[in-house]
């Protein structure tokens, strides 16, 4: 936030006495801060609440347009939700970065805004402006921009230019609009888990209520204007397109539903693969490599396209993907290659057990590789996993009294929201009996394992006693040790 408020030389300027001050010292979050103020004469108001108020501030925004006037106005207001021993919090000072782009998708020339009686004008530069950091500051305040030639869409909060939670009036038309234009990559990355999160929830009330899904059209056009964009940097392409976690959407959720968000996202991704498979072959391919494994940026970007390419064509069973990801995984000149091509494999029925079978033979002496072998097969989303879980802990690369072992497979199982919380209760079951077998090994680790149960309160009824039932049981064990019954009664009591 520093840098966004001051600038790269103005940022530059606070190191530089901050490091004249304070080389060799033992320093506090208030020397750098009174390094970066007192090196550009700055004006920071109440910017140290940052160190001493927990909690992320939820900043909500509303727009208008008087096109009379020619003005765009942004309405920010800002709350800190309370926090142990902090019920009461004060306005934070947010540095908000914003841009206007115009109808074609190209970024507006700033002229001047006006903010608390005051009138800042962007044109003293000599230069056009297309960015401008609002520092907000109060509780509630309002930015008018002015000489706005036309309705914009606002870009707001480039560049994560503040760690908050945002909320705006934006529509999906608008998101859609970002998602296909931002010059900021980070609010086009922004517009697009937005419109993610949003169409899975909406799909998840539906696969709920036994409707029909149904992808929406602008979304898919979205992810393959992104995807076809030869201007923007491939790991950018690469995150862009990847949809928000299973988690993530549960923990949106006044019931967290696995089921129903596995089913959506899962359908999801096989449309996006079905509807944009040229798309994502051509990607493939020409972001494949035989050469030597070099290690920066633009090899590194390169594979990422290509990985989560092949992990959209994965989800299509079809002899052609098959055999591509055949030659991938068996070509591949690196690890990370032949293991991306292993996680689309796993989507795979037919040459799943196969391939993994192989790839532990080359990679057996490899004890890292082989603990990543094992998460990969503990985290599938195959229906009844926790049957094949139950035969690797009888693995010869697994090792009970070994914790990353552990850690790899049993809590992998714990990360996978359909196994691990399946309905008839098995993964819970799993999990509890492992638990009271392994305090007896290495009670640290079994208190680490049975945290999987910390949130049980967050699933349905069924789900909940399932849950409940493992906790008592674990509880009642005899010779419990402190470290897992302390985890475990809070989380009973939780």
């Amino acid at each position: 936030m520093y840098k966004t408020l001051l600038g790269s030389q103005g940022f530059r300027k606070g190191t530089d006495l901050y490091f004249e001050r304070h080389d060799g010292q033992a320093v506090t979050c208030e020397d750098f801060f009174a390094a970066m103020r007192d090196a550009n004469n700055a004006d920071f108001a109440n910017f140290l609440l940052w160190y001493s108020q927990a909690g992320t501030p939820v900043v909500k925004v509303t727009t208008n347009y008087n096109a009379e006037g020619r003005t765009f106005s942004l309405k920010f207001s800002q709350e800190v939700p309370p926090t142990p021993g902090q019920s009461a919090k004060e306005p934070m000072f947010i540095p908000v970065a914003v841009g206007l782009l115009d109808s074609s998708g190209k970024d507006m020339p700033l002229s001047s805004v006006h903010h608390d009686g005051k009138l800042e004008s962007f044109a003293s530069s000599g230069q056009n402006v297309y960015t401008t950091v609002l520092r907000v500051t109060k509780k509630e305040e309002e930015f008018v921009f002015n000489d706005v030639s036309e309705r914009p869409t606002p870009s707001i909060l480039r560049g994560f230019s503040a760690p908050i939670r945002l909320e705006s009036d934006l529509t999906d038309s608008d998101l859609l609009f970002l998602l296909a234009h931002d010059s900021d990559e980070f609010n086009r990355w922004e517009a697009g888990q937005v419109l993610a999160r949003k169409l899975m929830l909406s799909l998840v009330a539906d696969f709920q209520q036994n409707k029909a899904l149904v992808l929406n059209p602008q979304f898919l056009q979205g992810i393959k204007s992104i995807l076809t964009d030869s201007s923007l940097d491939k790991e950018f392409i690469a995150k862009a397109i990847t949809l928000p976690g299973i988690g993530e959407i549960m923990d949106m959720m006044t019931v967290a539903d696995p089921d129903a968000v596995h089913a959506v996202r899962t359908f999801i991704r096989k449309q996006l693969a079905s509807e944009l498979k040229q798309e994502f072959l051509i990607t493939a391919k020409n972001n494949r490599s035989s050469g030597a494994y070099e290690f920066d940026h633009n090899n590194m970007a390169r594979r990422a396209l290509k990985n989560i390419a092949l992990a959209y064509l994965g989800s299509l069973e079809n002899p052609e993907i098959t055999e591509l990801l055949l030659n991938e995984y068996r070509n591949a000149t690196n690890m990370t290659d032949q293991f991306a091509a292993l996680v689309a494999i796993d989507q795979q029925p037919a040459i799943r057990e196969e391939i993994l079978a192989d790839f532990y033979n080359k990679w057996q002496d490899d004890y890292l590789v082989v603990n990543k072998w094992l998460a990969l097969q503990a985290m599938s989303d195959m229906p009844g996993n926790v049957e094949n879980v139950k035969k690797l802990l009888n693995h010869t690369a697994f090792d009970l009294c070994n914790p990353n072992k552990v850690y790899s497979l049993i809590g992998g199982f714990c990360g996978s929201p359909v196994n691990f919380h399946s309905k008839d209760g098995s993964g819970y079951k799993f999990l509890g009996e492992l638990v009271v077998k392994l305090d007896k090994m290495n009670p640290q680790v079994a208190s680490r394992m049975v945290s999987a149960f910390s949130r049980w309160k967050r699933y349905d009824e069924t789900r909940q006693s399932l849950a409940k039932e493992q906790l008592e049981m674990i509880l009642s064990t005899e010779g419990l040790s402190e470290n897992v019954f302390e985890i475990a009664s809070k989380s009973l009591a939780a």
